[in-house]
């Protein structure tokens, strides 16, 4: 039987950083972790579901006695941020609604959105949506990658492909992805294409090379947790 575990969680602790740092007693755990799972849920169908289509990767949540704060990181960071600020505002007195804490807003911007794993299965499920072919489709996306400066990627789709009667997946691989190395920097992402004749599921694993030695694949997209680590470092 295959053991499939996620790439990120089988290295948090270790080489990656937890995507929401704080502590709670027993009694206030439980509270906690709604909040931030309605806080993932409200960005995600505000910015991703419907305009601006801000391309919103990961939601990093930090808690302070007096606040929380939330990085997002996002492809387009001027749609988030809006005219003047606007539309961040908005945001943040929306998110503050929701969970009834002081919320202080980061915007985190990713300058390769082509080598961010939960993007490209985004662009994926997008252009599936279209009725797009595929695998020209995942070849596309499988060079853009590597042409990005990733050291490999691989794309897997399930469902009913191309409406075909029977679900069946269709996997492409370019370069390599060392998924028991822990000190390989994988990235992980999947998306949901829904479309008329049925589910389709988006898996996209991109390898960035060993932490430390990642290249251009992942200028601007390191957590602000791994920054200052790094810094300490």
């Amino acid at each position: 039987m295959g053991q499939k575990v996620n790439p990120i969680g089988f290295r948090i602790g270790i080489t990656e950083d937890w995507r929401s740092r704080w502590f709670a007693p027993k009694a206030a755990f439980a509270e906690f972790l709604i909040e931030d799972q309605k806080i993932r849920r409200f960005v995600d169908d505000r910015l991703n579901r419907q305009p601006p289509y801000a391309a919103v990767s990961r939601v990093e949540i930090e808690r302070t006695r007096n606040e929380v704060k939330v990085f997002l990181h996002t492809a387009r960071p001027g749609l988030v941020i809006g005219a003047k600020g606007a539309e961040v505002d908005k945001l943040k007195d929306a998110l503050e609604d929701l969970i009834d804490r002081k919320i202080n807003l980061n915007i985190v911007e990713i300058k390769v959105p082509d080598s961010d794993a939960k993007l490209v299965a985004e662009s994926v499920s997008e252009q599936l949506k279209k009725r797009a072919g595929f695998r020209r489709v995942m070849k596309t996306r499988l060079e853009t990658a590597m042409a990005a400066g990733a050291k490999g990627i691989k794309i897997r789709c399930k469902g009913r492909l191309g409406g075909a009667e029977m679900a069946r997946q269709e996997t492409q691989i370019r370069g390599s992805i060392p998924l028991h190395t822990l000190q390989a920097h994988i990235d992980y992402g999947f998306a949901t294409c829904k479309t008329k004749y049925g589910t389709i599921g988006v898996k996209v694993w991109i390898n960035h090379g060993k932490y430390g030695e990642e290249g251009a694949s992942l200028d601007g997209g390191a957590s602000p947790a791994r920054e200052r680590r790094g810094k300490r470092g």
